[in-house]
């Protein structure tokens, strides 16, 4: 399976939900291969993955990075190039918008991640007909280089592992999420969800956030209740 994050493991205030991560531990401990798909950046990331003991793929930066281990060595592959998404910024901030980076880009190697404020139809007048891609995880307001995604990222992760979208239960939240979502066997969002992901998705919770991702894996059959939380 392959899982949003922030919104999706965690509450709306981004702490992680206990039901969740117990879910994806038995998942884990059943031979469930778990990919963690988020916005937010590496180092965030693969604490997460660490803690939790997974050993699939990490996409990171809206799929703008790619993790994983290979001949016991750690792996990154960028598959964005940010100079697209700095030149991106230099051209709203010339345009005169409000824009402010947030305090985990200092971390970022493949896009811009701008604080929520400005709003998304403006940012794309601006851009229009740049490379860009402009996405928002509810969080934050993405800027990648038109191509990359969630979706390439996780074709690029699952090719080894000799599967593909298709074969994947995907969980998620955000705009970002809504290609991966749509290309997934069985999509699931949340009532806390963007209008866009909640529209591809094959199930919508009743719980929202960490717990509706606790309520979806129950509902598909990927672990049994009872769960904590």
């Amino acid at each position: 399976m392959v899982t949003d994050v922030d919104g999706t493991l965690t509450d709306r205030e981004r702490r992680l939900e206990p039901g969740a991560l117990e879910a994806v531990q038995r998942m884990t401990q059943a031979g469930i291969p778990v990919v963690l798909a988020t916005g937010n950046v590496l180092p965030i990331a693969l604490a997460l993955h660490r803690f939790l003991g997974l050993s699939a793929p990490i996409i990171a930066e809206n799929g703008g990075l790619l993790y994983y281990r290979r001949e016991g060595r750690d792996v990154v592959e960028r598959l964005a190039d940010r100079a697209v998404a700095l030149a991106a910024f230099r051209s709203l901030v010339r345009a005169g918008l409000p824009v402010r980076r947030l305090f985990t880009d200092r971390w970022r190697e493949a896009e811009v991640a701008l604080e929520e404020g400005v709003s998304e139809r403006r940012i794309r007048q601006v851009l229009r007909g740049r490379p860009v891609l402009v996405e928002s995880t509810g969080y934050a307001m993405h800027l990648l280089e038109r191509g990359a995604g969630k979706l390439p990222a996780l074709r690029r992760a699952l090719r080894p592992l000799g599967l593909a979208p298709a074969d994947c239960l995907a969980i998620g939240d955000g705009n970002n999420d809504v290609a991966m979502l749509r290309a997934s066997a069985w999509a699931v969002s949340f009532p806390s969800a963007s209008p866009r992901a909640r529209a591809a998705a094959d199930y919508v919770t009743q719980e929202e956030y960490g717990r509706g991702f606790v309520e979806a894996v129950i509902h598909a059959g990927v672990v049994p209740p009872p769960l904590s939380g």
